[in-house]
This record gives structure tokens, sequence and C-alpha cells, in this order.
């Protein structure tokens, strides 16, 4: 009787490749300036929240971490996005947890009014998420306290992120290979010098 084991072990390879190739980067893989630039902005996001008497400092640190994952010109949309969902969140949060806290069926008829809001503006879908996202941290993580207090916290943590990254990767862009292929890829579009 024939063993299978040769086929298993084909199978086995296949798998590993296909997931090798959907991790592996191909065009935008990390660098040693990027870790650089993420961790000194991650430092100083997290040394400006601490300048303040907010409680989960840690997000200005994540904000910081996805704002410093794109070139100033992409950074720019992505941030304004990040700034306006997350007041839309705060504020659905704050209200909604004020006279529901922590109701799943008022917690998604807020997501729906969120959509609702984000769509009659005509608003980027990451304005969306943003909401959604901060709304959840609002109004579903238990805490003690004032919820206005809560969501404003949360305003400003994501706030101190998006500053410091946006503020970093104007003044430290990150050395590409030649000229910009499409508009959005150089920090020449905002006032900056690029660098070839």
């Amino acid at each position: 009787m024939p063993s299978d084991e040769p086929q298993n072990r084909m199978t086995h390879k296949a798998t590993f490749e296909r997931l090798r190739q959907l991790i592996v980067a191909k065009e935008n893989p990390p660098t040693l300036t990027n870790a650089a630039r993420t961790g000194v902005a991650v430092v100083i996001s997290l040394l400006v929240a601490r300048l303040f008497p907010l409680p989960e400092t840690y997000w200005a640190a994540i904000s910081a971490v996805i704002v410093m994952q794109s070139t100033l010109g992409e950074a720019l949309p992505i941030s304004a996005q990040r700034f306006i969902g997350t007041a839309i969140g705060a504020i659905f949060g704050g209200f909604v947890g004020m006279y529901f806290p922590g109701n799943v069926a008022a917690f998604g008829v807020a997501v729906f009014a969120i959509g609702l809001v984000c769509a009659a503006l005509k608003m980027d879908r990451g304005a969306y998420r943003h909401a959604g996202f901060t709304l959840a941290i609002v109004m579903l993580v238990p805490r003690t306290g004032n919820v206005w207090v809560i969501a404003m916290h949360r305003f400003f943590e994501v706030s101190i992120g998006v500053v410091v990254g946006l503020g970093l990767t104007a003044a430290w862009p990150e050395r590409t290979s030649g000229p910009a292929a499409k508009i959005g890829d150089s920090t020449s579009e905002v006032g900056a010098e690029h660098v070839a």
C-alpha cells in the first residue's frame, strides 16, 4: 500500500509557501529608518500624554504608530479621518454612555446612527471606523467616573499621538529611492522638501 507521506509533505509545503507569500512585504517593507522614527514617535507621544492627567496614555502611542506608517501626504487625510472619527465617537459615546452604559442594543443603534451621520456628511469609511472604535471604548469598557470625562480623555489621548506622529513625519521624512510615483507619496505637497 503506497504511503500518503510525499503528498502530505507537498500539501504542507504549498500551504507554508502560500502563508509566506501573504506575510512577506513586497512593496513597502519596514526599514531601519521607519523603525527608528516610529520608536521616537511613541516615546514622545507617551511623554507628552503623561504631561496631562490622562489615564490611558497608551492610546497616544497607538495613534503615533498608525500615523508613522505613512508618508506625510498619506498621513494627513488618514489623520484628519482619525480626528473627526474620534470626536464623533467620543460625542456619541458621551451621550449614549450617559443614559445606556454598557447596553448592547444602544451600542448597536449608536453605531448605526454614526454610520448615518458619516454617510450624510460624505465622510470616508476611515472616519466611521475610528468613530466606532472610540464609541466602543467609551461606552463598553467598564470604568468608574463620568462618561464625558472618559470621552474627552479618549479624544485627547488619540489627538496627542496623531499630532506627534504628523510632526515627526514632517520633520523626519523617510527617504525614498526615487521621485514619488503618485500624488500623496511625497512630503513636497505639504511644503516640505522631497528627500531623494
